[in-house]
């Protein structure tokens, strides 16, 4: 017999820093203010602007006194203070990860500033005869943008801090609900192997192959994952299934190759194979087909898995409740509202479709 690969075996300790570990500890810091190069940041912060405008000129000349003129070339020098500002921020937020909130607070601060500076000394000199600014008039700007500069990058920072914490007690519940499919898992597995060892050798060995491989892929970080990736792993179970099972267990696959790309949390698809073998084929003294469709339906992706119903006297009454309540709430942290989760029993055989958007919603 071949020598047998311990990795299966080998499970992260938390006191050994990995470098993927050090980098999700990195991303974890979050960012310090929002991605402000998205159409829906830059259209906040036209908005923004323009109420600054109206807010200025009210104050300085009065409802009445506003006019095409002064609007316009106020509208401008704002907006291009604003837009340019933020070009520029956008540009810096992988550098504002690595630093103190300090230190990237104060670049923020200071980028602002010196874009007033730079858009009002060349749209003063611009209106003039000669290259030469009006410096009272570019310090009342620097002023007045000192003082809401302070406001709107405080107001960005805090409302990105909320994200952050908000993304980070969801990762925190995906990783705890992630851990108790893990054990689930290992021990129907190490139970099909202990079920293979005495009467045949060779095939137990390579059941416990393949659960290395399986769990060389699977004891990843929980997230986000390919779907043909997850189906791998599904494959991978299905063949120690049918080894354990024989002939009694039949798969039947129906992929749709559009849907092959669609990221789904990991670990989703196994357990409801897992249940429909356990609950669906092993009762059967003649066992049963399972089969398995995989769809892309526009926006949602469309998970059907069917099996035969047993009686209920020979239905096994220790059942996957765990493992399928984890994936609705692993299912709802992801997608929000947008997954539905519906069975039904249809000439003899049990149905269960699962759907969910094919990518994840906005994050606000």
């Amino acid at each position: 017999m071949a020598r047998l690969n311990p990795s299966f075996l080998l499970f992260r300790s938390p006191l050994i820093k990995t470098p993927h570990a050090l980098s999700s500890a990195e991303l974890q810091r979050g960012d310090f203010l929002p991605d402000l190069c998205n159409l829906q940041a830059v259209f906040r912060l036209v908005v923004l602007g323009q109420l600054l405008v109206l807010a200025l000129l009210v104050a300085e000349v009065g409802i009445r006194g506003i006019n095409g003129y002064n609007l316009g070339l106020t509208s401008i020098t704002v907006q291009w203070i604003g837009l340019g500002s933020a070009a520029v921020l956008c540009q810096l937020r992988a550098w504002f990860r690595r630093v103190s909130p300090v230190s990237a607070g104060t670049v923020a601060y200071g980028t602002v500033l010196l874009t007033t500076l730079m858009v009002g000394y060349l749209g003063k000199a611009a209106q003039g005869d000669t290259w030469r600014p009006d410096w009272e008039s570019l310090g009342n700007q620097l002023l007045l943008a000192s003082l809401f500069a302070g406001v709107v990058l405080r107001y960005f920072y805090v409302q990105q801090q909320l994200h952050n914490q908000t993304q980070a007690e969801l990762r925190a519940r995906i990783q705890a609900l992630q851990s108790r499919i893990r054990p689930h898992f290992l021990f129907n597995c190490m139970n099909s192997i202990a079920s293979l060892i005495a009467v045949d050798p060779d095939a137990a060995e390579r059941m416990v192959e393949d659960l290395s491989d399986l769990f060389r892929a699977s004891l990843s970080e929980p997230g986000l994952i390919p779907l043909s990736k997850e189906l791998d792993i599904c494959r991978r179970f299905v063949r120690i299934e049918q080894t354990r099972l024989g002939e009694r267990l039949q798969v039947a696959w129906q992929i749709d190759e559009a849907a092959l790309t669609v990221k789904i949390p990991s670990l989703l698809l196994q357990p409801l194979i897992e249940n429909a073998i356990y609950h669906g084929v092993q009762p059967l003294p003649a066992g049963g087909l399972v089969s398995i469709r995989v769809a892309k339906q526009g926006k949602v992706c469309r998970l059907e898995i069917s099996n035969p119903l047993p009686d209920v006297n020979q239905l096994n009454t220790k059942g996957n409740g765990l493992a399928l309540e984890n994936i609705r709430n692993r299912l709802a942290a992801h997608f929000g509202e947008g997954t539905q989760w519906f069975n039904q029993l249809d000439g003899g055989l049990y149905r269960l479709v699962v759907e969910f958007p094919t990518e994840l919603p906005n994050a606000a």
